[in-house]
């Protein structure tokens, strides 16, 4: 059995789950798919039945090497090395079972790029992070990924369908683009959200700007958030 631990990996085992995924990613034959973590491979064939072109990309090498020889004959798939959010394919459908440790990092490389749709596995509570309606449980993650896609819950999924069995729930998620964000702007809202205690007017002199807004970041909306980190911005 392998265990990736130090990357908060979990291998789905559940074909079931697998085939609601791929399902729910409503692929077409004109679509190029982007599959972030080959894993196992459980995904992987069955992207490839509906796609134009799968790419499906792992750091760990013996993984690769396992996927590469046992899916050579499918002729619609690339199977790659290496880090997938250093890399600039174009896609217009995400899938991935992500490793716990790099949610937040997928989510904002996602807003970055240009892509139509996605169907993500990631941990309960960043799920609940990205899904809160309250103010005081939000993160930046949450304000840079409501402001770049919608967000929809599809699935609970147990621990039960891992190996090795996480110490946590999964959720899986179908996230459609609305518009791509810039990286400047969400190293802006990061910065915000670290002197979140701050009112707005202190937290623009972080920046070396003014406002007379003293207001706090849990009294705004995320739109405001994000018109405030775009004010910050402006020469």
């Amino acid at each position: 059995m392998i265990k990736r631990k130090r990357l908060g990996q979990h291998f789905l085992t559940s074909n079931t789950i697998a085939k609601s995924i791929v399902s729910e990613a409503t692929i077409s034959k004109n679509d190029v798919v982007f599959e972030l973590g080959t894993g196992l491979g459980i995904l992987t064939p069955l992207l490839c039945e509906n796609a134009k072109k799968v790419i499906s990309i792992d750091t760990d090498k013996e993984l690769y090497e396992k996927a590469k020889s046992h899916f050579s004959n499918i002729n619609n798939l690339s199977i790659e090395f290496g880090d997938g959010f250093k890399r600039q394919d174009v896609f217009s459908i995400f899938v991935s079972n992500l490793p716990y440790s790099k949610s937040k990092e997928a989510i904002e490389w996602l807003a970055i790029t240009p892509f139509s749709h996605g169907v993500i596995m990631v941990q309960k509570e960043f799920a609940e992070k990205l899904l809160t309606k309250s103010a005081k449980c939000r993160r930046s993650i949450s304000i840079i990924a409501n402001y770049a896609f919608e967000i929809e819950k599809f699935l609970d999924v147990g621990q039960k369908n891992f190996s090795p069995p996480p110490n946590v729930e999964s959720v899986v998620l179908k996230i459609t683009k609305k518009q791509s964000v810039e990286k400047d702007l969400i190293h802006v809202v990061n910065k915000m959200f670290s002197y979140r205690r701050k009112t707005i007017q202190n937290i623009f002199k972080q920046f070396g700007k003014e406002t007379v807004i003293v207001k706090r970041l849990d009294d705004l909306s995320g739109d405001e958030i994000i018109d405030l980190a775009k004010q910050i911005l402006k020469r």
